[in-house]
């Protein structure tokens, strides 16, 4: 049955949330798809953020790194990992040996989710909903074509859900080479086909953030490195395949 045009309204206006009818064809490299998520409004998330925060990076990175959503300075930027965060990250890649220029960052929401508490002008980051990561899942999907990396790097527990579900717990899953999950269920006809051609595997740790928050932080920066030293020594090693297939 057609849809009416209520609903296809709703869908626009963020109410179906499902990012896929915002998608464009599945010719679009990075800069169309980057050109169509900044006028998505498959989620109300949309509404109150600045603006899409698309992914960026090499285009032909090996590794691909998957957040949670956009900070504040995200959003005002228009870039992902550019806060003290995304600092964080770069120097610990560096420190991995993985060259933080030969790699793709990205979020699994595209928006910032924030909260503005009474008498208080600072945005407070707000963690989404399993409901907004998934209508967010086209557009991941859609870079996982594009990109082509071998490894995926599930950067906090967010993140981990949205690539493993809902029971994911980064705590007891880090650090670890896991199969990768599949990502692509709805074929071609979105533009999303073929988002895990070529994907080895997937390592999560913490998201840089915690780092910040911690009140160690020097031993939680050098779990989060050595959680990307293993990133790197697969690369090293290959692609991480064989290993990938003994651990299932």
């Amino acid at each position: 049955m057609a849809a009416t045009h209520t609903e296809v309204q709703g869908r626009r206006d963020g109410q179906g949330h499902d990012a896929t009818p915002f998608l464009p064809g599945r010719r679009a490299g990075l800069p169309g798809l980057r050109k169509a998520a900044a006028q998505c409004r498959g989620c109300p998330l949309y509404r109150e953020a600045t603006q899409t925060v698309f992914g960026a990076g090499d285009a032909d990175a090996r590794v691909l790194l998957v957040g949670e959503q956009p900070g504040d300075q995200e959003d005002r930027q228009g870039r992902p990992f550019v806060g003290p965060a995304g600092r964080v990250l770069r120097r610990a890649l560096a420190d991995a040996g993985i060259d933080p220029e030969q790699v793709y960052v990205t979020n699994a929401v595209k928006h910032f989710k924030f909260t503005v508490p009474e008498g208080r002008k600072r945005r407070i980051h707000k963690a989404p909903t399993l409901r907004e990561m998934t209508a967010c899942r086209p557009w991941l999907a859609a870079e996982l074509r594009v990109v082509a990396p071998t490894l995926v790097v599930a950067l906090g527990g967010t993140a981990g859900k949205a690539l493993l579900g809902p029971g994911f717990r980064v705590t007891e899953q880090r650090g670890a080479l896991l199969p990768w999950p599949g990502l692509d269920e709805s074929g071609d006809a979105d533009g999303t086909g073929g988002a895990d051609e070529g994907i080895s595997g997937l390592v999560a740790t913490i998201h840089p953030s915690a780092v910040l928050r911690a009140t160690d932080r020097s031993a939680v920066y050098d779990g989060l490195v050595a959680d990307l030293r293993l990133v790197a020594d697969l690369l090293a090693d290959g692609d991480g395949r064989a290993r990938c297939d003994e651990g299932r």
